[in-house]
């Protein structure tokens, strides 16, 4: 493993877009969003998506500088056309529309087409929860978990996140896919050469697998049976099918297929608190919520009661003070892109280096 700091690994990153053609804000809010993911411990959707993020845009499958537009307006909707831009740029600015529409109306519904892979559905889920708001934000994704009862995939593993703010720094945070797991955490796992758990992914036969490159090859299995595929069933009609983004296999996998953009739809559900009660209130209650929350008796080997969300800040604190751990396959791949590119690797700390 790799320490490094968080603010120099998303530097590194901006710089690499920009050597790559990629606009300054536009690769500074991709760089943010990955550096994110991995600072939460969200690994498949950090720095290593880096490669396949640029060799998309090299190929013309995103295209970084596309405008990003609204082509219906109904005042606390709106639906936004990404231009195929990168996912989280267009997820960025669809979210600061929401804010601004859920400020004047009190609740925002911003549809998103035309788009790409967004990274983490928290990124623009706890931004929300930061500036005063509730959030939801679902997106599609390309074929890769059959519908339950089925065999081959259909659906993707649809990610779902809700938020609300809190007066302790620490907003309330349910990020999760309707898989499983992330397929990510499979291309990682395979990455590493590493064995799945059983129950994440069937081969491309049907049958339960626990090594990772054959669960990529053939579909990771749904969350909860038919409750996870019915939810990414829900996610993928209001993302695509409502939205005229692609769904099921009309939202194509970035690994795959090189002939057409992606076409993935995102949607973002905004409620200013304070149009239903005073955010300090809201809070307040919260903090009498999570109190209450805590103090219920805990299972076995159990040391604390954690609303969503907190295991992951506390580790992204951590990470931010003591520096970023990567894996040598990650850093070897990051440090090969910026010789690519004309990038120096930024300097490091050794993983065993005191904070």
């Amino acid at each position: 493993m790799t320490r490094i700091p968080p603010d120099a690994l998303i530097d590194f990153c901006t710089q690499v877009f920009s050597a790559a053609g990629v606009p300054a804000e536009v690769g500074r809010t991709v760089s943010d969003s990955l550096v994110y993911a991995d600072l939460r411990g969200v690994e498949s959707h950090g720095v290593l998506r880096m490669e396949i993020y640029l060799r998309r845009a090299s190929e013309g499958m995103v295209d970084p500088q596309a405008a990003i537009s609204i082509v219906q307006d109904g005042g606390a909707t709106a639906l936004v056309d990404g231009g195929n831009n990168f996912g989280a740029h267009v997820g960025r600015k669809a979210l600061e529309l929401g804010f601004a529409r859920a400020a004047q109306h009190g609740i925002a519904g911003i549809g998103v087409r035309r788009s790409n892979h967004f990274g983490t559905a928290a990124y623009f889920a706890e931004a929300a929860a930061r500036e005063g708001f509730g959030a939801i934000v679902v997106s599609n994704a390309s074929q890769t978990m059959p519908p339950h009862g089925g065999l081959r995939p259909f659906i993707g593993t649809n990610p779902f996140a809700l938020a609300f703010p809190t007066d302790n720094g620490v907003p309330f945070m349910l990020d999760m896919a309707t898989s499983q797991v992330a397929r990510g955490k499979i291309i990682a796992a395979a990455k590493r050469g590493e064995a799945i758990p059983a129950g994440w992914a069937i081969d491309a036969a049907g049958r339960p697998t626990t090594d990772a490159q054959a669960g990529l090859d053939g579909a990771v299995l749904p969350l909860g049976g038919a409750k996870g595929s019915g939810l990414s069933m829900g996610i993928d009609i209001l993302s695509g099918v409502l939205t005229g983004a692609g769904f099921g296999p009309g939202v194509r996998n970035m690994y795959e297929n090189w002939r057409e953009p992606q076409d993935v739809g995102h949607f973002f559900i905004l409620v200013d608190i304070a149009r239903f009660a005073p955010l300090q209130l809201f809070t307040s209650r919260f903090a009498e919520y999570a109190a209450l929350l805590k103090g219920e008796p805990r299972a076995a080997g159990f040391d604390e009661i954690l609303y969503a969300g907190e295991y992951e800040h506390r580790l992204a604190e951590k990470r931010r003070t003591e520096g970023l751990d990567l894996p040598a396959a990650v850093v070897s791949d990051l440090e090969e892109l910026g010789r690519r590119f004309g990038v120096p690797w930024p300097d490091e700390r050794p993983a065993d280096a005191a904070a």
